[in-house]
């Protein structure tokens, strides 16, 4: 399973173990401003991990409402699964991107390595795969 964060700058990602127990943080891609997601390079990493289904976040608001940005992150999470022909879920990711600044900062790293946004956008992810394995949909 491949869990992503997908953000307007990064694209934090995060896999799980082959029991479908843990979630751990992968790598962040960068985006380019005014540029399409890099759908290949997605493709490519999920392809070289034989993912077999996507778990993308949803930036619902704080009402649980869908925002404007949702709709380009369903286009995203829909184009890729596509290319890979494997399903995609959407996963509420509301206050994730705090949750992983709290745990990034509590594991003792020096302050550089700890504002690393890259890291945030992975634990994210991360934690959005986490949240969709803890309910048993795997």
């Amino acid at each position: 399973m491949l869990g992503i964060d997908y953000g307007e700058r990064r694209i934090g990602l995060a896999v799980t173990d082959p029991t479908r127990t843990i979630a751990s943080p992968l790598d962040t891609l960068k985006r380019r401003a005014g540029k399409r997601p890099p759908l290949s390079r997605l493709a490519e990493i999920a392809r070289d991990l034989e993912v077999e289904a996507l778990v993308v976040g949803l930036p619902l608001d704080l009402q649980g409402n869908e925002t404007t940005w949702c709709r380009e992150v369903r286009a995203f999470g829909d184009a890729l699964a596509s290319r890979l022909d494997v399903p995609v879920t959407y996963v509420d990711e509301r206050l994730t991107s705090v949750q992983a600044t709290r745990a990034v900062r509590s594991v003792g790293l020096g302050k550089k390595e700890r504002e690393r946004k890259e890291r945030v956008d992975a634990g994210a992810a991360a934690l959005i795969l986490q949240a969709w394995l803890d309910r048993g949909l795997a």
